[in-house]
């Protein structure tokens, strides 16, 4: 019997969009028959900022026992689903460190063959999710990563329209995340856990 395709949803969260799509992606992958960790990544901010924001000291507060991804997590993993709000059309810089931190793992070969995807929150429409997955993708290229998106491989995916991965727009925290976004992520995940999975018997 082929052994389980190992999947880490590594991922930065302020105001709690992006953990809930992590949450999906997780579950999405466990009913898919993976093994999964769900991580989040090191909080850069002081505390005196997220404390000005009732909505991230909440989400800092309620996501303190999810562990924090380590780069031996990413060598665990045959598959990285990571995710991130857009910042001015880029990867948030607590991602980004964290991602700047694997360049041991880089070194030595241990980030490629991999298959990597994405997943993105906004504030308004169009407020740069494409452009932060693109962003994203750029450092799954210098991995030697194979990227994998959902496209538009699915019926259900000309409903949210974002061939590049899950996206969600939160209004600020008026919109909160939905039954398009939750199918989204769940065909993501299942997409991922595919090609994973063929890979794995490839090999």
């Amino acid at each position: 019997m082929a052994t389980p395709v190992k999947l880490a949803i590594v991922y930065y969260s302020s105001t709690g969009t992006i953990t809930e799509i992590a949450k999906e992606l997780h579950d999405a992958g466990v009913k898919a028959g993976a093994e999964v960790r769900l991580l989040k990544v090191a909080e850069l901010a002081p505390q005196a900022a997220i404390d000005s924001n009732p909505a991230w000291a909440a989400n800092h507060a309620a996501t303190a026992g999810i562990p924090e991804a380590t780069p031996d997590d990413i060598e665990w993993a045959d598959a990285v689903v990571f995710g991130t709000p857009t910042r001015f059309g880029n990867v948030s810089s607590q991602l980004k460190q964290f991602i700047d931190t694997l360049g041991g793992l880089w070194a030595e070969g241990k980030l490629a063959d991999k298959v990597y995807s994405g997943f993105v929150s906004t504030a308004t429409a169009h407020a740069g999710q494409e452009s932060t997955l693109l962003a994203l993708y750029n450092s799954v290229h210098h991995f030697g990563g194979i990227t994998v998106t959902p496209g538009f491989t699915d019926p259900h995916k000309f409903v949210d329209g974002n061939p590049y991965g899950t996206s969600h727009v939160d209004a600020q925290g008026g919109n909160p995340v939905d039954d398009v976004t939750r199918t989204a992520a769940g065909i993501q995940a299942q997409r991922v856990i595919k090609i994973a999975t063929a890979l794995k018997a490839a090999a």
